[in-house]
């Protein structure tokens, strides 16, 4: 069910992104933290083959053992906005 919730939220923020003015983003985004990949500034290397308003995952594991996965936004100017940031649960009553 999160899962669908899931996709369905990054669909809207695409489709949201879709619609906005060329450049147009009404915010900053999330502040990064250690592990993502705008951490210390902006990658060196541009995506310049996917078009802008794309969206894209990253997970990885933060300084207290978290497990967390961001998606990111491709901007006109080929930078990344963190559009979301989801915290896994360390354990779940899923497990075997």
């Amino acid at each position: 069910m999160q899962l669908r919730i899931g996709f369905a939220l990054v669909f809207a923020l695409v489709l949201t992104s879709c619609t906005t003015s060329a450049g147009g983003y009404s915010s900053s985004g999330l502040a990064p933290i250690p592990g993502s990949i705008t951490y210390g500034g902006q990658p060196r290397t541009k995506l310049t083959k996917s078009p802008a308003g794309s969206s894209f995952p990253h997970t990885f594991t933060d300084q207290w053992g978290r497990e967390v996965e961001e998606i990111y936004v491709i901007r006109p100017d080929r930078s990344l906005l963190i559009a979301q940031r989801h915290y896994r649960p360390v354990f779940s009553l899923d497990d075997d």
